[in-house]
């Protein structure tokens, strides 16, 4: 419940009509990014930044 309602901020309503397996994909996302929801740190950065780079837009 604490990671449904405090880190992801759903509504009770929304964390309850989840089923158990969109919980688990909700957290396994959350991880890849973020191990507690708090601030990224810097090499978590720059490992996302070398894997998603920014491009160019073609205007």
């Amino acid at each position: 419940m604490q990671f449904g309602l405090g880190i992801l901020k759903l509504s009770p309503s929304q964390f309850w009509a989840m089923t158990p397996r969109e919980l688990d994909a909700a957290y396994r996302a959350n991880n890849l990014f973020n191990d507690f929801g708090g601030p990224v740190k810097r090499n978590r950065l720059d490992e996302l930044m070398k894997r998603f780079p920014d491009r160019a837009s073609n205007k």
